[in-house]
């Protein structure tokens, strides 16, 4: 987390602002002392990624078969 004096987040609030937009969390201080903490206020939402379960769920050739039908008729009521 980037820490940038009071001055520095006046003269510079735009650019900052894009950074927090970005997903950066920026901390703002006065000397030393950090005082305030800038961040989004909505999370970038993260990219689905397809495929991502394929290493932990196999669906097997059983699954494409036909149910029987004692328990199809039970599906349908």
């Amino acid at each position: 987390m980037n820490a940038i004096t009071i001055h520095a987040a006046k003269t510079g609030l735009s650019q900052l602002l894009a950074r927090v937009e970005a997903g950066e969390e920026i901390l703002i201080a006065r000397g030393k002392e950090p005082i305030a903490k800038l961040v989004p206020l909505h999370p970038p939402a993260s990219k689905r990624r397809f495929g991502a379960l394929g290493d932990v769920l196999q669906v097997g050739p059983e699954f494409f078969e036909p149910l029987p039908d004692d328990e199809l008729s039970g599906w349908e009521g």
